[in-house]
């Protein structure tokens, strides 16, 4: 295809529809071109459609007749594929999404302060509350991914943007909607995705006056042209597309291509957006960003390498041997083996439908009263012949009975199905009997399940690339600030730091005994060893239990609801004791000091009265013997104030004594609550 387009990558990069930079001779080629190499693409993959086709019907249990050996002959679908698919939903589905909690961010490099561990939890947060919550249907699609997953081979999911809805999108994408060139070995490599899409009158009308598709005639869709995959579908399900409908949707192309739109000979990634019926281009829009480009200078004057943004994520199931795109599912991998499982059923049942009808053959001599006779049970039937002449004209037809060798054939082909199927007695809750060891069942259910431990660990590794593509777009078109029931974030959140995402499922550990069992040795180690979080363990068992509202029941104790630890019985027991002591000094000291106080207050009256004395003496004093008396009341005065001064000295030293032993023994006591609590 040659464009006359010369357009600036600065151009290309601000606008939302490149169609607006572009002449009409160039659009039109764009949308005729597009078209044209989808069509090739299909086309090529003519023969894994036919091949899809033969696993569906046998997956989905497609009633058909039969003309062999006889009309309406038995058409028995073994449900082999039906049953592995099924048991390969019922463990990926719980073992991928599990709680409230699905995506898991771990920062990279240094931490001291666990300021990139506190923002990891937050973007944690947020995209689980992302996925789970703002975006509805997301568990809705993963769910039909993994039960497409093993029929078909692999299945895919498309993660974007939508500017109509304002948030991330994750949608699952049939494989027959998502054809790819011939020459593709992988989604980031591909040449070219077309993506098949069934639009609503009123879907492309919102795009189209929201300014994201180009406005064209919407009148009169043309009728939508049915793939093989597409028509079994339908089969299966007993329906047919009508044919005029007013309502149908409109078939619309989104290619994710290479095109040079800037005119220096290197192709750029563009998606561009095709109405199918008319060619129509509705919307060209640039693949990538400014920071993707890759120059050969500074002075970025030659581009070298343009990294595309990736919205397309392939769930593999088991990849092909010879390296081809699309992977191997148990259509294709069950399919032949299940066609002759089916094969040796219908014959069975055929021969022990002829061998309890019967039949033979009748003698020209034998005269019935009309034509041909058949009986049903209590029936007896008038002739004209005697019984000899009837025992000598009827010849039975010798049948054969049900085959014991076709019986054994079709024991050991299903056994050897559901070897491949991992569905195998063990495996599917039946019995193994009743005086098998634990230990030789838990063995046999580990063993059987090698298989499946390899397909979920692919299964795990594609859902890590759909959360980094979500981690992508958040960094890309993430509001300012953002509330969610665990706090706020920004988009400077996603591009401050360097995370890694992925799951928070176990990809080692697929089963609810699995998780059980290592969450209860965890709990008994920690109760054996010291320096496990013994937190972090409780909380893992709870939820190896799948107890709901785990914050209800035991907080953590870092959040704000945590639960003030209770003392140590010990510590208590060392508290008590110290607080009787306490009290037993204390009532001491207050005796102490009570015996003092009434000393004190005995010699006060003592000083009085000898002061009163003292005086009185000194009043009658004019003879030497009343001279002689007063000096005696004086020094029996002086004598009484020193006893008087040295108990109030007895006093304070008897209160700061107290006071320090106070203070040692409650430091004495703070010590031995320690040393028990670390006991």
């Amino acid at each position: 295809m040659i464009l006359d387009a010369n357009l600036s990558l600065v151009d290309v990069l601000n606008s939302a529809n490149i169609t607006e930079l572009l002449d009409d001779r160039d659009v039109s080629s764009i949308g005729h071109e597009a078209i044209r190499l989808y069509e090739v693409d299909r086309e090529s993959r003519q023969e894994w459609e036919k091949r899809m086709e033969d696993a569906l019907k046998l997956a989905l249990q497609v009633a058909e007749k039969k003309s062999f050996p006889w009309p309406n002959a038995s058409n028995v679908k073994f449900p082999l594929i039906t049953i592995a698919a099924l048991q390969y939903h019922a463990r990926a589905y719980p073992g991928l999404i599990s709680g409230n909690r699905i995506v898991l961010c771990r920062p990279f490099g240094e931490d001291p302060d666990g300021t990139k561990a506190k923002q990891a939890d937050k973007i944690s947060a947020h995209m689980s509350f992302q996925i789970l919550e703002q975006d509805e249907q997301w568990e809705d699609q993963m769910d039909k991914v993994l039960i497409t997953q093993p029929i078909i081979g692999c299945a895919f999911k498309k993660t974007y943007y939508d500017p109509v809805k304002n948030r991330n999108v994750s949608q699952n994408i049939f494989a027959k909607d998502l054809v790819v060139s011939y020459y593709t070995k992988s989604l980031d490599e591909a040449s070219r995705i077309s993506h098949v899409m069934y639009m609503t009158h009123n879907d492309l009308r919102e795009k189209i006056v929201g300014g994201i598709f180009n406005d064209i005639n919407l009148d009169n869709p043309a009728y939508i042209s049915q793939t093989t995959l597409a028509l079994e579908s339908d089969k299966s399900q007993g329906v047919t597309p009508p044919q005029n409908d007013p309502n149908m949707p409109h078939e619309v192309i989104e290619q994710h291509c290479w095109m040079d739109l800037d005119g220096d000979g290197y192709q750029e990634p563009y998606i561009v957006v095709v109405h199918k019926s008319t060619r129509q281009v509705l919307r060209i829009v640039a693949r990538f960003f400014k920071d993707k480009i890759k120059y050969q200078d500074e002075d970025q004057t030659k581009i070298i390498r343009i990294e595309p943004e990736q919205y397309f994520t392939k769930y593999p199931f088991i990849p092909s041997p010879d390296g081809g795109f699309y992977d191997l599912g148990f259509g294709s991998l069950l399919g032949p083996l299940n066609d002759s499982i089916n094969t040796l059923i219908n014959q069975l049942i055929d021969a022990g439908t002829l061998n309890n009808t019967g039949g033979g053959f009748l003698g020209r001599g034998i005269k019935f009263r009309g034509g041909q006779v058949s009986f049903i049970p209590g029936e007896w039937k008038p002739v004209d012949s005697t019984g000899d002449d009837l025992r000598k004209g009827i010849v039975p037809l010798q049948t054969p009975t049900p085959s014991p060798v076709l019986f054994q054939m079709l024991d050991l082909l299903i056994n050897y199905g559901e070897r491949i199927a991992g569905a195998t007695d063990a495996l599917v809750g039946q019995n193994p009997g009743q005086n098998t060891p634990a230990e030789t069942s838990r063995n046999m259910i580990e063993q059987g399940s090698k298989i499946f431990n390899g397909i979920f660990k692919r299964t795990f590794r594609s859902l890590k690339e759909e959360f980094k593509k979500w981690h992508r777009l958040n960094q890309l078109y993430l509001d300012d600030q953002v509330d969610f029931p665990a706090g706020s974030i920004t988009s400077q959140d996603y591009l401050s730091t360097v995370n890694d995402i992925r799951p928070a499922a176990d990809p080692n550990m697929v089963s609810d005994s699995q998780r059980v069992q290592q969450a209860s040795m965890l709990l008994q180690l920690a109760g054996s060893t010291p320096g496990f979080d013994t937190y972090q363990v409780q909380k893992r068992v709870l939820e190896a239990w799948k107890i709901t509202d785990i914050e209800q029941v035991l907080p953590d104790p870092k959040g704000p609801n945590a639960i003030p630890q209770a003392p140590h019985p010990k510590v208590q027991e060392a508290q008590i004791k110290a607080a009787a002591k306490d009290k037993d000094t204390d009532a001491k000291f207050k005796i102490a000091m009570i015996k003092l106080m009434q000393e004190a207050e005995l010699n006060k009256a003592t000083i009085i009265k000898l002061e009163a004395e003292a005086a009185k003496a000194a009043t009658e004093a004019q003879s030497v013997p009343l001279g002689h008396a007063v000096g005696i009341a004086q020094i029996q005065l002086a004598a009484a104030k020193a006893k008087q001064e040295g108990i109030i000295k007895s006093m304070d030293l008897l209160q700061r004594e107290f006071q320090r032993q106070d203070d040692v023994d409650k430091e004495s006591a703070s010590e031995d609550a320690g040393e028990t609590a670390e006991e």
